[in-house]
């Protein structure tokens, strides 16, 4: 079928999203949830565009093509979409570890302040093993950690999701210490993680200035 993204026509085959049709035509679009080796859940909306005829944007990751389709993926009324997602993570959500969040931030002109003032997601950081450190607070919910736990990765299932709108958060079944989970510590949901909410622990001890080994032989006696 015969398709139009930016003003570039390409033919491709039925039930081509509209993400894959534009990166062959070398159009990238942005995408937070999206993890070319998970399922597409169109969760974080970051990737939509416009669908000329189309009442609402539509999200790029999961949206099939159609014959004869005109899409729009950079009009301001994209942008204006994408930039208001950004402000309002960036009010409720520490970022600061990222980088391609950040650089969508500067391209659209996000103002990270905008929304300055409002609650934010606080949860106690979890160091309760030996491999990586989970930090909710920088947590955006695009439920790649918990889709690489499951079926789209590992079939472990040790990480679901707990509370309720705002509050929610991924989690272990019965708030379990992850050594008392099914939990292989295989480190494909910290390897997929977009913003550093999971981190391996030599990259978390070297960020906070504890010297690592100093800081293995501590947990290793029960002094830290």
């Amino acid at each position: 079928m015969r398709i139009t993204i930016d003003g570039q026509t390409i033919d491709v085959a039925p039930e081509t999203t509209i993400l894959e049709a534009a990166e062959q035509l070398g159009i990238h679009i942005p995408r937070l949830c999206y993890h070319p080796h998970l399922t597409a859940n169109a969760l974080c909306r970051l990737c939509v565009v416009e669908w000329e005829g189309a009442r609402t944007l539509v999200p790029a990751c999961v949206a099939r093509v159609r014959e004869g389709a005109v899409i729009h993926t950079n009009s301001e009324r994209v942008r204006r979409a994408r930039r208001t997602i950004l402000e309002l993570l960036y009010s409720a959500v520490d970022l600061s570890e990222a980088p391609e969040l950040a650089a969508y931030a500067e391209e659209l002109g996000v103002d990270p302040e905008r929304f300055a003032g409002g609650e934010r997601r606080e949860f106690p950081v979890f160091d309760d093993n030996a491999f990586y450190v989970r930090d909710y607070n920088k947590c955006v919910l695009c439920w790649r950690c918990v889709q690489a736990c499951a079926d789209d990765l590992q079939f472990t299932y040790a990480l679901t999701l707990s509370g309720r709108g705002f509050h929610t958060r991924v989690d272990t079944f019965f708030h379990a210490p992850m050594p008392e989970t099914t939990c292989v510590f295989c480190g494909n949901c910290v390897a997929v993680c977009p913003t550093d909410a999971l981190e391996a622990k030599v990259e978390f001890l070297v960020e906070e200035g504890v010297p690592v080994r100093e800081a293995i032989w501590q947990r290793r006696h029960g002094e830290g």
